[in-house]
């Protein structure tokens, strides 16, 4: 019988399964072995795992969350919106490109080229503003895989680029030390794409149904000839219920509320393709977009990819595991097996199990109206929410969207050498910490704030100043970062008042970071810290001695 509880998450109940999980579209191994040895496709078996100390330590990653959805500049998701009429999407590529009718997603793909892409470079970039590790992605929901795929033809080594682009970055990583991410977000192909199977409902084109249903016979005579849309749209199925409702896709996200449901050969290639990589890069962390894990509660994939990573990474670094597989909406048992990745935010409080939020400076994927709109996150806000993350026990995974070409553009490199600056000084307070026995102080911290479903409470932390103050400690120092410079010149830090601290002696030893020691007094009422001029244009980090 299938063991469930409900979960409560922002409000709403979801059905989440504990221990067993009805299998309505068992996957084939015909094609790629899961890997045996320690990890059997259970959850019980996947509580084994534990998050590796490279990990915990590591606190900030970057991601290059880059394909050919960059290609007009539109931002993420435009590959689905195109085929939304009236939307800004489907405009600006009509306007450019021609109707969705004659020139769908498909016809984007050569034209993302990535002539001025340089993997080791920009690496490098990365590894100096202060990343630990780095992920790319392998696939979106689009459909398109960034490696020389063995089960899908519609890859970046066939067209576009014509270069194994996950290949190359994963040279880069292993050049620069960092360890190394793929994320796979196709799994949602299925039902993402169903507006490539509408039609417009006015103008001349009314009637007209676009590219989504187009098979391996309409490509006679076509640059795709000899391809099938169908290995790239996946829309030879009915559409799900209330699939014209443009917003319908994210009650369905955990393929419930008639969402159409997956064929075995859809599920089935996601698995083979995942593996594929796997086997081929050996990657340290593999991440999904997905509630829990891929196909949860209809198929028994995502715990065979799981199974299949964790077996695979301890086989290829003799025995010592160096694995971790990042899901959403994860309850406290999943959060045992896998680890929780926020979309967008954060909780407000400590988590016993280490966690990840990813976050953007601008849209997932690049777009050219946030760059004009001056629309990106400044390096402060950056430092803000990885202090207050790693506060929680958690980490930062940072997308920095690149263009069709493989750059970033002038305003992205400001806020990247900014926040070098600031890691280059500032960095002990962040590697290799833990949290204290109390995340922070202040408005914020004291703020009732929850999560909305992934996360996407990002907001709720944009307005930390100065007199919200965020702790971590290593075993000899508890590291205190105010949000900001008080114009005054003086923080009090309530949590650290005469005999409330913890702490086993008096404060009598402080740093300011980028400075030296400076004046306190530990009073009833906190620690009263005087501050010099701003050393930095972000935050102040105090190192106290414990």
């Amino acid at each position: 019988m299938q063991i469930k509880r409900l979960l409560l998450v922002c409000g709403t109940l979801f059905a989440l399964n504990v221990e067993a999980q009805e299998v309505q579209v068992p996957v084939s191994e015909a094609h790629e072995k899961m890997a045996t040895g320690k990890y059997q496709p259970t959850w019980q078996s996947l509580r084994q795992h534990r998050v590796p100390e490279w990990f915990r330590n590591a606190k900030f990653g970057i991601w290059a969350h880059w394909g050919p959805q960059c290609v007009e500049g539109t931002g993420d998701w435009m590959a689905r919106s195109m085929y939304m009429e009236g939307s800004r999407e489907y405009k600006h590529h009509v306007e450019h490109y021609g109707h969705p009718s004659e020139f769908g997603f498909k016809d984007l793909l050569p034209l993302f080229k990535a002539e001025n892409w340089d993997p080791d470079k920009l690496v490098e970039k990365y590894k100096k503003v202060g990343a630990q590790y780095f992920f790319v992605l392998g696939n979106h929901h689009d459909n398109f895989d960034l490696w020389d795929s063995k089960y899908q033809p519609w890859n970046a080594k066939n067209m576009g680029p014509r270069r194994d682009v996950v290949g190359e970055w994963a040279q880069a990583a292993r050049k620069h030390g960092l360890p190394f991410g793929i994320s796979f977000h196709a799994d949602h192909a299925w039902t993402w794409y169903e507006p490539a199977q509408r039609y417009d409902q006015r103008g001349p084109k009314a009637g007209v149904y676009y590219d989504g249903k187009m098979t391996k016979a309409d490509g006679k005579g076509k640059w795709w000839e000899g391809l099938d849309p169908q290995d790239l749209y996946q829309q030879d199925h009915p559409m799900s219920d209330r699939s014209w409702n443009n917003g319908q896709i994210h009650s369905q996200w955990d393929w419930s509320n008639g969402a159409a449901l997956p064929s075995q050969k859809f599920v089935t290639n996601f698995y083979d393709r995942c593996l594929d990589a796997i086997n081929r890069y050996n990657p340290d962390l593999i991440y999904f977009d997905v509630t829990v894990i891929p196909f949860h509660q209809i198929s028994d994939a995502g715990l065979k990819i799981a199974a299949h990573f964790y077996n695979h990474n301890a086989q290829t670094h003799k025995g010592k595991e160096t694995s971790v597989m990042f899901g959403k909406i994860l309850n406290e048992e999943q959060r045992k097996a896998i680890t929780w990745d926020v979309e967008r935010g954060a909780p407000n409080q400590i988590i016993d199990e280490p966690w990840q939020t990813c976050n953007c400076i601008g849209g997932w994927h690049y777009n050219t109206s946030i760059y004009e709109n001056n629309g990106y996150k400044s390096a402060a806000t950056v430092v803000k929410q990885l202090v207050d993350i790693v506060s929680k026990n958690g980490n930062l995974l940072l997308s920095i969207p690149l263009r069709a070409d493989g750059t970033y553009d002038d305003k992205e490199a400001k806020v990247l050498d900014e926040l070098g600056e600031w890691m280059q000084v500032n960095k002990e307070s962040i590697i290799g910490t833990r949290p204290w026995k109390l995340f922070g102080e202040g408005p914020v911290a004291e703020a009732n704030i929850k999560l909305n479903a992934q996360g996407f409470n990002d907001g709720m932390y944009g307005n930390m100043t100065w007199k919200d103050i965020r702790f971590n400690q290593t075993s000899k120092y508890l590291y205190a970062t105010a949000m900001g410079w008080p114009e005054s010149g003086q923080l009090i830090i309530k949590s650290l008042a005469k005999g409330k601290s913890g702490l086993t002696r008096k404060i009598n030893d402080v740093e300011l970071l980028g400075y030296g020691r400076i004046k306190t007094q530990q009073t009833s009422e906190g620690l009263v810290v005087n501050l010099p001029k701003p050393v930095n244009s972000i935050a102040p980090v105090l190192k106290i001695k414990k």
